[in-house]
């Protein structure tokens, strides 16, 4: 069998790489090189606590005051409301208490295990070493903060995920990297998170190219079907014979499908980072700022501080508020960083408005999807992988797919 993986992000890669020890023959094809994408830009957590989808019923009351504070964490582009307002009013039922729980139970599985999934898909294989284990940490300025966001943190713990409470002196005892605006820890262990995200996708289809794989530099521009079925994928670089395909493009996945006559509702959820190179005076773990709703992740190259959410589309360039939001914030939590030089990065995280990835044949084409992962794209990139390549090749899943099927739109 010769599988198509359009797509070289953390989430195709790892089913690329699944594929591979499946049997397949596999082609890996992106008109960037791998890693290049929204796997480049993420926080690095191997975010096993994850399993909160976006909205929850305190969201939506929220919105229009976090629209209107500089210091909050949501940007919109308000000449792209017009095209994004379709899209919220399908978010709008997924915010009901009953339907989070429900979308909780399908996201636990994709996200809950993610640092024994990391170490499954890199086992034997050189990308290995971008993986870091350890704590995972959310600041807030008091135990009053903390409580506020009892909702989740219910969640959380229903899961297994309890933490452990620092306040006071012993924040500075934990860890003298936050300032004064810091008084209370919540500390999660076992989980983990990536040195290098870039360069560990990167590895991995390095790894995947020792194991018989192939990798294209291309743009994808159709799909030949006969009886239904796939049997061709037009690029800018050719055309490329397959038996199935996977569109594992993120934000863009939605392009390709309508060449397929499937309107998926996928939006981008503009995401943004600052690497404060060659840091000093940083956290020892991944840590969130609940102040900003951002995550401070130590890295080989220095302080990666990665969150925010704006919504403006797939066309327009960054903005600087949410830049500007990042200093702040970071400046006011860790006051001892300084670093040697500071990096900007802008890209697209691919949202679906119930908050959960799209994975599953579409129809009986042959053509798989795995995207809408929101925020937790690496966290869950390795499980979806291993999911999609077993459905690929035959193998019955363990997992109920049901909430992630491709026509839950329609």
């Amino acid at each position: 069998m010769h599988v198509v993986v359009i797509g070289a992000g953390i989430v195709g890669v790892s089913t690329a790489i699944w594929l591979r020890r499946f049997g397949a023959d596999v082609t890996l094809v992106d008109r960037d090189a791998p890693g290049q994408g929204a796997s480049f830009g993420n926080a690095g957590v191997l975010a096993a606590c994850a399993v909160v989808p976006s909205v929850v019923p305190s969201t939506i009351p929220s919105v229009p005051r976090m629209l209107l504070d500089p210091d909050a964490p949501l940007f919109l582009r308000w000449s792209y409301l017009p095209r994004l307002a379709p899209w919220l009013l399908r978010l709008l039922p997924n915010a009901r208490d009953t339907r989070v729980r429900e979308i909780v139970q399908a996201l636990a599985p994709i996200v809950s295990d993610s640092p024994d999934q990391h170490r499954a898909l890199t086992d034997g294989l050189s990308a290995r070493r971008f993986l870091a284990g350890g704590e995972y940490v959310y600041a807030y300025a008091n135990r009053a903060e903390y409580e506020a966001g009892s909702y989740d943190w219910n969640i959380k713990k229903a899961h297994g995920f309890v933490p452990e409470l620092i306040e006071g002196d012993a924040v500075a005892e934990f860890d003298s990297a936050y300032g004064p605006d810091i008084g209370c820890l919540a500390v999660l262990k076992g989980h983990g998170h990536v040195l290098n995200p870039g360069g560990y996708v990167a590895a991995l289809a390095e790894d995947f190219v020792a194991m018989g794989g192939h990798v294209r530099r291309a743009e994808v521009s159709d799909f030949t079907l006969f009886d239904g079925q796939i049997t061709q994928i037009a690029t800018t670089d050719g055309v490329i014979d397959c038996d199935s395909a996977v569109i594992a493009s993120g934000a863009f996945s939605a392009r390709l499908l309508k060449k397929l006559d499937l309107k998926v509702p996928l939006e981008s959820e503009r995401g943004y980072h600052i690497t404060f190179k060659n840091a000093s005076g940083q956290p020892k773990h991944p840590t969130m700022i609940n102040a900003g709703q951002f995550v401070a992740t130590p890295m080989s190259d220095g302080l990666r501080c990665a969150g925010i959410l704006e919504f403006g589309g797939l066309d327009a360039g960054p903005s600087r508020a949410p830049f500007g939001l990042l200093r702040r914030q970071t400046a006011k939590a860790l006051p001892h960083l300084q670093a040697s030089e500071e990096v900007e990065w802008m890209g697209h995280r691919p949202a679906l408005p119930d908050s959960l990835p799209m994975l599953g044949e579409v129809g009986q084409t042959g053509i798989y999807t795995a995207f809408g992962h929101h925020h937790i794209g690496l966290t869950g990139g390795p499980k979806t992988g291993r999911i999609l390549a077993g459905l690929i090749m035959g193998q019955s899943p363990n997992l109920d797919l049901t909430p992630y099927r491709t026509d839950r739109f329609h």
